[in-house]
């Protein structure tokens, strides 16, 4: 069984006990999450696909952890002009783990 969640502006395609990163969320560690945006559910003898969501679906997840990606360096530069300009950046995610999908 697995479904297409949308969380924070982007789907997912998730399964119960699939662990998995999104964009930070305000949640705290431990917290249980309810995700109703489901845009589609399927299981072993169907496919429901919602329009634009599946009615009465849901998938619950649980806060693992919150935790940021390696460093991108930003890294600027002209020839010949002596201009150099160097930025980092480490994008922040939330872990959550799939409980069900109901």
């Amino acid at each position: 069984m697995y479904a297409v969640v949308e969380i924070a502006g982007s789907q997912y395609k998730v399964s119960p006990s699939e662990k998995l990163y999104v964009p930070r969320l305000s949640n705290e560690v431990g917290a249980d999450l309810k995700f109703d945006k489901v845009l589609l559910l399927a299981d072993d003898m169907s496919v429901k696909v919602g329009a634009p969501v599946v009615a009465g679906a849901s998938v619950s997840a649980t806060v693992l952890a919150h935790v940021k990606d390696e460093k991108v360096i930003v890294f600027k530069k002209k020839k010949r002009k002596g201009y150099r300009v160097k930025n980092g950046h480490r994008q922040q995610y939330t872990q959550i783990e799939i409980k069900s999908i109901a």
